[in-house]
């Protein structure tokens, strides 16, 4: 595929977009800001007064005091997708990017203020899902040899590290705030389904066993939650995730437990892809949709 082609595939999802945030705890949701056009993947800087988004294959911030929307410099990166996540310490930003030459996603890092990507991943496509919290590693799903598992490599670059070598697809790799653990969501048991594993791939653990395909654990700062998107089971093919479906936002213990729905809402693909945790671990941003 060109990257042109795939320009024009994504330009093919045309919808209202509606920038939200809720309480986990009273499910009070707040709209922000609606946008005629698709955003996704908002992240919450640490000192909760911007979010980061994508948009149309650019990256933006949102600050929540004034309203104001303005573009971040990325260089020739103008095909980002929704694989996005700030640097521990919120002077960088990563970012997947869909290489020109080949139209492959790829890995690169560059300041949050701007300024020209450097790559990560010499190889794709490789999907961006955490940053560690000591700021040295990055993990993410990436295809090799046919398979989708998750790997983790140094922020500057090198040796690829394979986390996980199961038949199926393992995707949304995040660390935990303790730096303890790699969260993520696998088809292994047939529908995708929460995992969580040691930083080493060790201890693969089953953590959310829902009658629904379930996406993107995301861990709240302090470590306590665990926040993700559920599908309903017949709705999607498990390995699938795709927008403009009626979907959840459900909230688990992060030691284990019984999972509570907190927001529903039409999204998918888009709407939380990425940790979008407030600092105060008691608010989520995520985005909801309306066809035109």
């Amino acid at each position: 595929m060109t990257i042109e082609t795939l320009r024009s595939l994504l330009a093919e999802r045309d919808s209202y977009s509606m920038l939200e945030i809720v309480d986990v705890h009273t499910g009070e949701r707040t709209v922000l800001k609606e946008f005629d056009h698709v955003i996704e993947a908002p992240n919450w800087t640490r000192d909760g007064k911007t979010l980061v988004y994508n948009s149309r294959g650019k990256m933006f911030t949102y600050e929540l005091a004034t309203s104001e929307v303005r573009e971040i410099d990325t260089g020739f990166a103008m095909d980002c997708n929704n694989d996005h996540v700030l640097s521990p310490d919120n002077r960088q930003l990563a970012i997947s990017h869909f290489t020109n030459e080949d139209a492959v996603s790829r890995i690169y890092t560059l300041p949050l203020a701007g300024g020209m990507p450097t790559l990560v991943t010499e190889r794709g496509p490789s999907y961006l899902h955490g940053w560690s919290p000591d700021g040295e590693r990055i993990a993410y799903c990436a295809e090799r040899d046919g398979q989708y598992d998750i790997y983790t490599i140094p922020v500057n670059g090198g040796a690829e590290t394979q986390l996980t070598d199961e038949p199926g697809l393992d995707d949304g790799a995040e660390y935990s705030p303790d730096g303890k653990h790699v969260w993520f969501n696998s088809t292994r048991t047939g529908l995708m389904q929460i995992w969580r594993m040691a930083v080493d791939g060790s201890k693969q653990t089953h953590m959310v066993r829902e009658e629904a395909n379930c996406w993107f654990p995301h861990v709240s700062p302090d470590g306590q939650w665990v926040a993700y998107i559920a599908y309903g089971k017949d709705d999607v093919e498990a390995g699938d995730h795709p927008p403009n479906k009626q979907v959840e936002i459900r909230l688990v213990p992060a030691g284990g437990g019984a999972s509570k729905t907190i927001v529903k809402l039409f999204g998918g693909q888009g709407t939380m892809n990425v940790n979008s945790w407030a600092p105060d671990s008691r608010r989520l941003a995520f985005v909801s949709y309306r066809l035109k």
